[in-house]
């Protein structure tokens, strides 16, 4: 059983388990199956905004995929989410990564 398959059955038992759902959209990003890592990150940031880690690999799918005005927003996002957590270290991330991207 492959850790694609692992991470889908998890879901099954806990489909909003948070986590899981990053760790199989990283799987997928990892095979090159952008569209359902893509999917996975915006669900999961619908379901729970405050996860704040799939902001920065979804704005770098977005990168990839050349789709740049979309990414920036993604990194505004996670920097506003970062900040009203108080977590300076991935505001910072976030911060860089925006800051490369739209200079």
């Amino acid at each position: 059983m492959s850790r694609i398959d692992k991470l889908v059955a998890f879901l099954q038992e806990n489909p909003t388990d948070s986590f899981l759902q990053h760790a199989l959209a990283l799987e997928y990003q990892k095979i090159g199956d952008l569209s359902k890592a893509r999917a996975l990150f915006e669900k999961l940031l619908v379901e729970n905004p405050a996860y704040v880690g799939s902001y920065y690999h979804l704005a770098k799918l977005l990168e990839a995929e050349d789709l740049l005005e979309e990414a920036l927003l993604v990194y505004q996002k996670g920097m506003e989410q970062a900040q009203l957590q108080q977590d300076s270290h991935l505001y910072g991330e976030l911060r860089s990564a925006w800051e490369e991207l739209s200079y």
